[in-house]
């Protein structure tokens, strides 16, 4: 299964695969933002296994380990540069010793330097989607980004540029104003019980939906119960205000519930929980590209075996927002 990156000639596998766990600790004031300690060599490994298994789009951030996720993908593709598609973010300042995030970083001459600092992590020369990491930043400042981008596409230091954000009024601006621009990332999950607004946006402006948190960090695996907690060290522990999937490390009940009402569905066919769910995204619209993050072989395995079961069925997505109200 491939897509076309929006509206770009960039041909894309169906699933990436999400690169923020491979990362490694980071930190904010409100805690751990990485998924806690990370084994480089099965990062390595579980990167060419997907290459292996026909997924070819690798999606990470800067910040994903204060530079590392960068560092080791950037290993990983080593003399393999020209098989993949290569996207990353920008948009936070933080400080490779000391693993913290230390600002944010949003003015045009600070992609400049961005830009330069990815492409020497990733060991490349270009990359092929270049993604603004500031969810809620104001639209119109935002706008004043899209020179200097169109101007990076001029020079060859990236193909294309998108927005990682759950603003449906932000996709619009992104999506109608740069030429260049590709792709939108945000939130999408089975968890919505729908199409969201977003993509809804990415379907009239001819543009990939890049889906993060498509087994909703976890819970969409089947790994978690009422009984789980996660630590400290692990985001989903953290006090950030977006996280709204876990409360004080352990499962919201309301996803739970909201689980346990499709698993059935999710899981007919053969079909893995996690494979019921991404095939649930590409049913929903033909311009999804769910990227789940994992950090070993056997996680990447399970999710590129959803390649091979495809989409869901439209009686199961129908019946899917019946059972979540939607």
């Amino acid at each position: 299964m491939q897509r076309t990156l929006g509206r770009s000639d960039i041909r894309i596998s169906g699933l990436g695969m999400g690169c923020w766990a491979i990362g490694g600790p980071f930190f904010s004031d409100t805690g751990a933002c990485g998924w806690g300690e990370v084994d480089d060599d099965e990062s390595i490994r579980t990167v060419h296994r997907a290459i292996d298994m026909g997924v070819n789009f690798f999606d990470t951030a800067d910040v994903y380990g204060a530079g590392h996720s960068e560092r080791i993908l950037g290993r990983a593709l080593a003399g393999r540069r020209d098989q993949v598609v290569v996207a990353t973010k920008w948009g936070n300042r933080f400080d490779e010793e000391t693993k913290y995030i230390v600002g944010t970083g949003e003015s045009p001459d600070y992609v400049r330097e961005a830009v330069e600092a990815s492409l020497r992590r990733l060991g490349t020369d270009y990359i092929d989607l270049y993604q603004f990491h500031l969810n809620g930043f104001e639209i119109d400042r935002a706008a004043e980004l899209l020179p200097v981008l169109e101007d990076l596409v001029d020079q060859g230091k990236i193909r294309s540029y998108g927005w990682s954000t759950d603003s449906p009024e932000g996709a619009e601006a992104w999506g109608a104003g740069g030429a260049h621009c590709t792709a939108v990332q945000s939130d999408f999950s089975v968890m919505y019980g729908g199409k969201s607004e977003v993509v809804e946006v990415c379907e009239r402006h001819n543009l990939a939906s890049i889906n993060r948190g498509p087994l909703a960090m976890g819970l969409l695996t089947g790994k978690y119960n009422a009984e789980t907690r996660v630590g400290r060290d692990d985001v989903r522990g953290s006090d950030a205000p977006w996280m709204t999937l876990f409360e004080d490390g352990r499962p919201a009940p309301e996803y739970l519930a909201r689980l346990e009402a499709v698993r059935e569905v999710l899981t007919s066919d053969g079909r893995t929980l996690a494979q019921g769910a991404l095939g649930w995204l590409w049913a929903v619209s033909d311009r999804t590209v769910p990227i789940p993050g994992c950090r070993t072989v056997a996680q990447l395995e399970e999710n590129a075996g959803a390649l091979e079961k495809g989409p869901l069925t439209s009686a199961q997505v129908e019946e899917v927002a019946a059972l979540l109200g939607s």
